[in-house]
Formats: C-alpha cells, structure tokens, sequence
C-alpha cells in the first residue's frame, strides 16, 4: 500500500464545527435511554432469542412447544424467555397449568423486520 495516499478514514482536522456539535446534541436522546436502547439490542444478539421471536410471530407457544421447535431443552428455552420478558419483548398468559407466551406489543416484530431487512440487503 502506498504511504503517501491519505486515509480516508481518519479525520486529520483540529477544528470543532461547533455549531453542528451544538444541533446534534440538541436532539441526542438522554443517556439512560440510549442505555436502556443498548440493553434491547444485546437482547437480540442471541440467535436462541432471535428464533424464540421469530417462532413467536406465528403463534403463541409454551416452553415445551418453543423446546421442541427449536430442539433444545425446556430450561434452556425458559432460560431465554424470562430474558426476553424482562426486557419487554414477550408477554405471558396462563391457561390452567400452561403458559403461553406471544410477542408484547407490534414494536417486536417491526424491530426484527428492520432488522433483517437490512442484513439481507445485497
């Protein structure tokens, strides 16, 4: 590679456009909340959890239904799902000695389909 061709990726200047900084910052959310983003998006950095939604989005299922789905035991699925509910993903209801679980709200499936949309992106 030639040292003499600059890179691109680093910014070589001194200055700050503080303007710019000042109307960024203006509409930058609070931390807490950019920290509570970065919790929900780690939540979705485990493909068990990913399946467990995606199998989700076609019907409600108990432990043992998602277990059998995805070929894993019922204590790893109820490991993964007192994760996503805790983070507001899912919801449960019971019916006599079955729990069934679905998606919280409509913001699930529109997260997940953004989210695929972009990485199957050519």
């Amino acid at each position: 590679m030639n040292s003499c061709v600059p890179d691109i990726d680093q910014c070589d200047c001194t200055v700050i456009h503080q303007e710019t900084v000042n109307r960024v910052r203006a509409h930058m959310p609070d931390e807490e909340n950019l920290l509570d983003l970065a919790d929900l998006f780690k939540v979705f950095g485990d493909s068990t959890r990913v399946r467990i939604l995606c199998a989700l989005f076609q019907a409600e299922l108990c432990v043992c239904d998602i277990a059998a789905l995805l070929g894993m035991s019922t204590s790893a699925i109820s490991h993964q799902l007192r994760i996503l509910k805790q983070s507001k993903l899912i919801k449960n209801r019971r019916d006599g000695k079955v729990v069934y679980y679905s998606l919280d709200d409509d913001h699930v499936k529109n997260i997940f389909n953004q989210g695929l949309e972009h990485v199957s992106e050519k």
